[in-house]
């Protein structure tokens, strides 16, 4: 019986070390990974690159700061298009009109003129 109780408490020591030396042990830093294909800085992103396009992850998912400008350059990009579009759509709005209404510069041809 007191051989058996001896190696009980061994044993609680012995478990009672490991778990003291890995809990207690800090972890190693990792390099954080970065973000290995970005958006092209030189060019408009393409939808290829938007699916090429991949995070690197973090301990909690994926790194902030990657997704924040990655999110922030292609709503940039977005803006920038919408803007365009709008522009384009009034020029043709403005062009429409112009030519279901002519212009008042020009002088309407008398129908005498034709005739001669």
């Amino acid at each position: 019986m007191v051989m058996f109780l001896f190696l009980v408490v061994a044993l609680a020591v012995v478990v009672g070390a490991v778990t003291l030396a890995v809990v207690g042990a800090p972890l190693p830093e990792a390099a954080p990974e970065r973000l290995q294909d970005s958006l092209p800085p030189d060019r408009p992103v393409s939808r290829a690159d938007v699916d090429r396009l991949r995070f690197p992850l973090a301990a909690r998912g994926y790194r902030m700061a990657d997704v924040d400008d990655a999110l922030g350059r292609l709503a940039a990009e977005l803006a920038e298009r919408d803007a365009r579009i709008t522009d384009l759509e009034s020029a043709l709005a403005g062009a429409r009109a112009a030519a279901e209404h002519p212009s008042m510069d020009k002088p309407a041809a008398h129908p005498e003129d034709d005739q001669r």
